[in-house]
């Protein structure tokens, strides 16, 4: 059995219980209509992506039929609502959630690993997709978040009563989680999550792995506080490939100026782009299906491209995007055109 945690930042919270190798260590709904439709509008692309309509291959289980319960943002974003089948992306990483919200399982024979929790309305059926994959949502032993904004933390609660996995997030995002807030949005009870105990924070390159697949924090602050992506290796017909599962470097609905977002925000972004220049993995996974072309990959897979995910300039041209729109979102923001 292998069981990983490095890089838990000090000043842990208590009741938790991690496993190092072998060593316990004690660690700690009604909408503001006019500005849901600028927030939201933001946040995603201006044309969502939509999911192949093809029957999935007989060695992948369908996922679950049953339709998703509405919620607030239904009517501006049915995709965040509509049920996707589960399916493997590459190696051990499947994804699990909805066809407009990029939520991924790492299953291994040790325990499992979740990415991000969507809606308060995906949550049952993230559960009944890990079911449908043959796997009992209460072996997920870690529950990662990317940043803590309601349309991918709204069901971390939910999940975590479920399965009792241990949630590990950013100290930036900590708070939020545990308030059930969106930062800068704090009178804005519609953009509210429900408040979940995070149970351990992890630094800078710090490590969260099991049954011998390790994933690294990498924090690329700015859409929040604590954004935070993860970078993991694993192998598909013998080789092995990089894959990172980004954050988010959108500027969405962000105030970078006058009045901040939070202190420090724009210095945040610059970090990312700059920390971020240089990386160029096989696979760019993202918490929004549109910013890496999740479901036209995924069709190409299905026609046979094995090798569909695959794409070293996916990320470059996605982040240049990114920054062209932060860039411009400054500039406006600040009057000084």
């Amino acid at each position: 059995m292998f069981i990983l945690i490095s890089g838990i930042a000090a000043g842990e919270r208590q009741g938790g219980i991690i496993c190092k190798k072998g060593n316990i260590l004690k660690h700690s709904n009604v909408m503001l209509a006019g500005l849901s439709a600028l927030l939201l509008a933001a946040c995603s692309p201006n044309t969502p992506e939509t999911a192949p309509a093809r029957p999935v291959p007989s060695d992948e289980p369908a996922g679950p039929a049953d339709v998703m319960p509405a919620g607030p943002f239904a009517a501006a974003f049915p995709a965040w609502y509509e049920p996707a089948e589960p399916f493997r992306v590459i190696g051990n990483i499947y994804h699990v959630g909805p066809k407009g919200l990029g939520i991924f399982f790492i299953p291994t024979e040790d325990g499992h690993i979740l990415i991000d929790g969507g809606l308060p309305e995906n949550a049952d059926g993230v559960l009944n997709s890990i079911r449908a994959l043959g796997h009992d949502p209460r072996d997920v032993k870690y529950l990662l978040n990317t940043h803590a904004h309601f349309d991918h933390s709204g069901g971390l609660a939910r999940l975590k009563a479920a399965t009792g996995a241990t949630l590990i997030s950013s100290e930036g995002d900590r708070s939020a989680l545990e308030g059930g807030f969106y930062l800068g949005f704090e009178d804005r009870p519609e953009f509210n999550a429900p408040p979940v105990k995070v149970d351990a924070t992890l630094g800078d390159r710090g490590t969260v792995g099991v049954g011998g697949t390790v994933l690294t924090a990498l924090l690329t602050p700015g859409h929040t506080r604590g954004c935070t992506s993860w970078r993991l290796t694993v192998e598909e017909a013998g080789t092995p490939y990089e894959v990172l599962i980004f954050c988010s470097a959108s500027v969405a609905a962000n105030r970078l100026a006058p009045d901040p977002q939070y202190d420090g925000i724009v210095a945040d972004y610059e970090s990312t782009f700059e920390r971020a220049r240089g990386w160029q993995p096989d696979v760019f996974l993202a918490n929004h299906p549109e910013f890496s072309g999740l479901w036209q990959k995924r069709a190409a897979q299905l026609d046979g491209d094995a090798l569909a995910f695959v794409d070293r300039d996916a990320f470059p041209a996605y982040m240049s995007k990114m920054e062209q729109g932060f860039r411009a979102q400054l500039v406006k923001q600040t009057g000084e055109e």
